[in-house]
């Protein structure tokens, strides 16, 4: 998950503690008996000095020395043990987070981290370039690569044009970020010390303080079951689904103690509550998120074989969707995650497997070169729906901006060459509403592709949730299969929570609250579609009016935003969406109204 607008989460800091402790060097040393190695005495003396250890404060040296310290400890497989108990010693002396996550965290990623990590052959300057920046060393390990196009001319590009009025049009279910907590407690800490509260173990709420609310809470919580479910029972009694797109993160954010056991268990039980509540004629085409795999954004390229490979996760997936999804798109599953399928004639889906684009992805230091052949394959369906006359849609978790390099910049091209073919990008995992911007690659001006970016269905962190309803130009001939418009329901968790009762009980939750409307895209914005060219002139609308900009603020949190987004807020923000390409991204300039250039580089959690 990223949090825009937010400084590095706990969670993703307790990930970045492993990375930060964990990468091995070229030389190593052996240990003498013990686990009290030189790796903790040198911790010992760190924290004589109470460093404030993070992604953010890290210095150059530091981090050098640092992983010349671990690389001590990783002389074989042998040693995966010890090296875990360091690195979680070191966390908590550090104090980056509590001491159970720490070690948990530790003991979680020791096999399939450190195994990654033995084989990637970093040296401290590289592993510092790719944590504390350019200025600490030089990181070449995702080397550019490209992808292959095959020699067919692109055909001439025929600007897209509204659907005659009466034309049919789809109406697409989208659900995104569920993060399904079974330890969600009602009552519970809101505020706790973990990365994770409102459950059990956060403890009760004191009479001083709010607890966790029945059905879901601001603050770094994630949902009850309870929850889901009622939102599957509003969406199947709100009318007619042509279909459904669900593009992943089904498990809640307690990363430092999930089991393959629980993940698979959440799996199976939304997949079968989505099709017990929206029927058996309705079809879901799901895609796979970050936090399906434990460790967390763990998903091995399939050249890895045995206990560490994905082969567990893959294999329920393929099982759990066998009712929505044809046998050769189950084949695909199990080799990487990814699949393509027919929705109606005219008009087919491809699912990508977005961790394998994900800096997150730990084992893509191995190899990042198109892990599983995926963009290549992806070229190839491309290719036969242009030569079929189909229209694609693409649904993913990770939105191809805030991909590894290599990957995004090969992403944009593919969408470049296939402009015509690809109507429709759909991505979640920043837990909020927003999209990114795809131009011509010559001149980066012509806009000709959007992702749109749905916000999630958990309210993590202090959020209302939500889900997306899109309208695609329907099913009859000639249709472009385009977006026109989208709506957007959220569920207000401080009516749902609070409905007044009596002077005894003042309030009590709503046992059958209700998912409303926030907006209507169109009447919002007031656009009369939602093709590339209007979402690029609303975001000069966005630079130059600053109302309009923060009426999308507030969509963008669910309605949930306390304070106005200004400045370096605004224009990175704003740069965000117009780059739908990482490299763009981190060159972003925005020229204000003023005439002031401003140049902003959004950093991603994960």
């Amino acid at each position: 998950m990223r949090l825009p607008g937010f400084g590095l989460s706990t969670v993703c800091g307790v990930f970045i503690v492993w990375t930060l402790f964990s990468v091995p060097l070229s030389a190593s040393y052996p240990l003498e008996g013990g686990t009290d190695g030189p790796e903790l005495r040198f911790v010992d003396q760190i924290g004589r000095f109470k460093v404030g250890f993070s992604w953010h404060n890290v210095s150059c040296t530091m981090c050098k020395v640092i992983f010349t310290t671990v690389d001590i400890a990783l002389m074989s497989d042998s040693n995966t043990e010890r090296v875990a108990h360091a690195v979680g010693e070191a966390c908590a002396r550090l104090h980056l987070a509590d001491a159970h996550v720490c070690r948990d965290i530790a003991e979680l990623f020791r096999e399939d981290f450190i195994r990654a990590l033995q084989v990637s052959f970093l040296w401290p300057s590289e592993a510092c370039a790719l944590l504390v920046g350019p200025a600490c060393g030089h990181f070449d390990i995702y080397a550019p690569w490209n992808v292959s196009l095959p020699g067919v001319p692109k055909p001439p590009v025929t600007p897209p044009t509204p659907p005659k009025q009466g034309s049919p049009k789809s109406r697409i279910l989208f659900l995104t970020d569920i993060h399904w907590d079974a330890e969600y407690t009602e009552g519970s800490v809101v505020d706790c010390k973990e990365p994770l509260c409102c459950r059990n173990e956060s403890g009760r709420a004191s009479w001083k303080h709010h607890g966790a609310g029945h059905w879901g809470t601001y603050g770094k919580c994630d949902l009850p079951l309870r929850t889901v479910e009622n939102l599957l029972q509003n969406v199947a009694n709100s009318g007619r689904w042509d279909w459904v797109y669900w593009t992943g993160d089904i498990p809640a954010h307690n990363v430092w103690s999930q089991t393959r056991t629980q993940q698979l268990n959440e799996l199976s039980t939304i997949s079968r509550l989505i099709l017990k509540n929206l029927g058996p004629n309705v079809t879901v085409y799901p895609a796979v998120g970050n936090h399906e795999s434990t460790p967390v954004n763990s998903f091995p390229p399939p050249f890895v074989h045995g206990n560490l490979s994905s082969q567990w996760l893959y294999d329920t997936m393929a099982k759990e969707w066998a009712h929505w999804l044809p046998k050769d798109a189950l084949e695909t599953i199990r080799h990487g995650g990814f699949y393509t399928a027919e929705v109606e004639r005219g008009l087919r889906v491809v699912s990508l497997n977005m961790n394998f684009c994900a800096r997150e992805n730990f084992w893509l230091m191995v190899n990042s070169t198109d892990p599983a052949d995926q963009l290549q394959w992806l070229i190839h369906i491309l290719q036969q729906a242009e030569n079929k006359g189909e229209k694609v849609h693409i649904i993913g978790h990770i939105p191809p901006g805030l991909c590894l390099s290599s990957w995004s910049w090969n992403y944009y091209h593919i969408v470049n060459r296939y402009e015509s073919t690809i109507t429709g990008q759909f991505f979640g995992h920043t837990h909020v509403d927003e999209f990114q911007m795809f131009y011509d690659e010559e001149t980066l001006s012509r806009p000709l592709g959007v992702a749109f970016i749905a916000p999630s269905v958990t309210t993590y962190v202090n959020l209302n949730p939500g889900y997306r309803v899109y309208y695609v130009d329907g099913n009859y001939p000639g249709s472009s299969r385009m977006v026109l418009d989208h709506d957007t329901f959220i569920l207000n968790l401080t009516l749902a929570n609070n409905q007044p009762e009596s002077p005894v009980e003042p309030t009590k939750p709503d046992a059958n609250p209700s998912w409303t409307l926030l907006y209507r895209a169109s009447e919002a914005y007031g656009l009369s579609t939602l093709f590339p060219s209007d979402l690029d002139s609303l975001i000069k609308v966005f630079v130059n009016d600053d109302h309009v900009f923060q009426l999308f603020w507030h969509l963008h949190h669910k309605g949930h935003v306390s304070k106005p987004c200004k400045d370096t807020c605004k224009t990175e923000l704003i740069c965000f969406l117009h780059s739908g390409r990482y490299d763009l991204l981190t060159q972003c300039k925005i020229l204000h109204a003023n005439g002031e250039v401003v140049r902003s580089v959004r950093k991603t959690m994960c």
